[in-house]
């Protein structure tokens, strides 16, 4: 009898996600170029509307700790309208359904995205959002499980995992044996120019998508 189950109940921690998909993390920046070389740049406009996000995130901040969907609102969301990803090409998905066999067919795990980019069918960035009394950290397995659901090998995905304080990118590349690596923290809590940073990041990975 097969088995069904919930990623976020089966996979807790990274050695879960490692130990189950053969997933090998590949320290190296020839690996994951993409958030630390050519990074376009971000126009006077983009740094005035990257202001008012931080400001307006700051203020709410202010008030307490912020669930899941008011980070996806104040922090995500704009952040990919700038980068261009609400625009042709690509394409948005919520709460996009997943499913991963394992165990030789065994068992199914299931799951939903919180966001999804498609360029062509093809998957481009997979976003996470938790609430901020949690650790960024705490996204990156289940992040990591959703990127292995991707159906197609032809092309890289990323990762984009944020609890509003901290964000994470993460590049996966599937082949015989499943590669991964992370960018470091971007904390835009803590200074105004890591967005710019961020931004930087999302719009490199909307141009080096369709030449890779």
């Amino acid at each position: 009898m097969i088995k069904t189950a919930a990623i976020t109940e089966v996979i807790t921690n990274l050695t879960d996600v490692e130990r189950r998909f053969s997933l090998v993390r590949i320290e190296s920046e020839e690996f994951f170029p993409e958030w630390c070389e050519e990074l376009p740049e971000v126009t006077p406009e983009e740094k005035s509307a990257l202001d008012i996000l931080r400001r307006r995130y700051l203020y709410h901040r202010g008030a307490g700790d912020l669930l899941e969907g008011t980070v996806m609102l104040l922090v995500v969301s704009p952040l990919l309208a700038l980068a261009g990803f609400y625009d042709p090409p690509f394409r948005i998905k919520a709460e996009s359904s997943v499913e991963l066999v394992v165990n030789d067919g065994e068992e199914i795990l299931r799951g939903r995205i919180d966001v999804l980019i498609l360029q062509n069918q093809f998957w481009v960035i997979v976003l996470e959002s938790k609430k901020t009394t949690l650790s960024v950290w705490s996204a990156i397995p289940q992040a990591l499980t959703y990127l292995l659901a991707n159906p197609h090998r032809e092309k890289p995905v990323f990762g984009l995992v944020t609890n509003g304080d901290d964000i994470v990118f993460i590049k996966l590349r599937k082949s015989d044996i499943p590669e991964y690596d992370l960018s470091r923290v971007f904390a835009l809590y803590t200074s105004g120019k890591e967005l710019y940073t961020i931004l930087q990041i999302l719009k490199r990975i909307g141009q080096i998508i369709s030449t890779v």
